[in-house]
């Protein structure tokens, strides 16, 4: 068994080909990608499979999603040990506008926010943007 099999075995998703695949599209880019992205990818693949092999990642915690202001969300795989819940795994994401790439970044961990009582958070989503390292070099 590859690390790539055990990984989405470990979350309860069992590893095809396109999903094998998709995996490890995603994390060869290390960046945030749109689902049109992934589908000029896998041209060949039908875009409803790469469109429920997202969600299905999404709902095992193998991914997550970024609405970085474009208008188009963006998928990137979770961190290891990342399990997606809005009380521990919330970081800054950076988008960045001279190439329009997106990237988590993981290291630096958005605070718990205490609201008042009453309101329950659903999400939260804090994007950075600006000029990031390899454009600004």
């Amino acid at each position: 068994m590859t690390e790539i099999e055990k990984t989405l075995s470990d979350h309860k998703v069992r590893p095809t080909a396109m999903r094998i695949l998709i995996y490890k599209y995603l994390a060869q880019q290390k960046i945030a990608l749109g689902l049109l992205d992934i589908e000029t990818a896998f041209a060949k693949a039908e875009r409803s499979t790469i469109f429920r092999t997202l969600k299905t990642f999404e709902e095992n915690g193998i991914v997550h999603q970024i609405e970085d202001g474009t208008g188009i969300t963006k998928y990137a795989l979770c961190e290891p040990g990342c399990n997606c819940e809005i009380d521990q795994d919330l970081h800054l994401h950076f988008h960045c506008s001279n190439c329009d790439e997106t990237v988590c970044l993981t290291e630096h961990k958005i605070p718990h926010i205490n609201l008042p009582d009453g309101y329950v958070a659903e999400d939260v989503n804090l994007v950075v943007t600006g000029v990031c390292e390899k454009c600004s070099s």
